[in-house]
């Protein structure tokens, strides 16, 4: 068997609650799983990381970064909007763009997942629809609280994929499929360096890439949920995981 300390390591960022009053940083366990079923390794990253000299000491010994989806919403002033979100996590928020902003300067592949994705576009010059449920034109693209898990995290509409990009080499031959929907924001802007990688029906950005990234990919639905039983999600975990060992090995040499 192999030395699992030589599976690409994978920081991925926490989220924060108050739990009995006691401020929490968390991480879901169907990321984690993903990660390590595709062959990686990973390393939750608190929100204190999000200081300078904290954060050029651990990227070092980053081989990728995962950005994983949460309840809760970008702030609002990071792309130029006024007001709060109710369910803000400002250290999440903190650390993520720090982290995407090293991980473009080193390269270090990168995987964006529901608010990590919102993260992408935040950190390169675009912005968010706040509500999307308030557009008439979207279709519904929250999940029903009321149903099972497997209810809600259960196919809910399709993505049709652009051909030439990053997602169309991790999933040839498919350029439509059924993905799940659980989120109440998405993109409205995008900036220059962005590609389109898929829309919605309705038109809704659900995928993008970065120019010039040897792999820097967001996601809007949720491939992690049980990621080992859909072979679409396999593939994006394990194209990630690939690109993350290619960069373990460059920094060898």
């Amino acid at each position: 068997m192999g030395n699992i300390f030589n599976r690409p390591m994978v920081g991925v960022v926490m989220c924060r609650y108050r739990l009995n009053e006691h401020l929490t940083q968390t991480l879901q366990e169907k990321y984690l799983n993903a990660v390590i079923t595709a062959g990686g390794l990973p390393i939750a990253l608190p929100h204190a990381l999000a200081e300078p000299t904290l954060l050029e000491e651990l990227l070092p010994h980053l081989d990728g970064i995962l950005l994983p989806g949460s309840p809760s919403n970008v702030q609002p002033h990071l792309y130029g909007e006024n007001g709060d979100e109710p369910d803000a996590d400002p250290g999440r928020d903190e650390l993520s763009l720090a982290l995407i902003r090293h991980a473009l300067d080193r390269h270090i592949p990168l995987f964006a997942i529901c608010r990590g994705m919102q993260e992408m576009v935040v950190a390169t010059q675009g912005t968010l629809h706040r509500r999307l449920f308030e557009l008439p034109e979207l279709l519904e693209h929250r999940e029903d609280h009321e149903l099972p898990l497997d209810q809600q995290y259960a196919p809910a509409h399709e993505v049709i994929v652009q051909d030439g990009g990053l997602l169309s080499q991790l999933i040839p031959d498919c350029n439509r499929f059924w993905v799940n929907s659980l989120h109440g924001q998405g993109s409205k802007t995008l900036g220059p360096n962005v590609r389109i990688e898929a829309h919605a029906a309705d038109g809704l950005v659900e995928a993008i890439s970065l120019r010039d990234q040897p792999f820097a990919l967001g996601v809007q639905w949720h491939p992690e949920w049980n990621s080992e039983e859909y072979a679409l999600s396999r593939l994006l975990f394990e194209g990630f995981i690939t690109a993350c060992r290619h960069y373990q090995k460059e920094k060898c040499l």
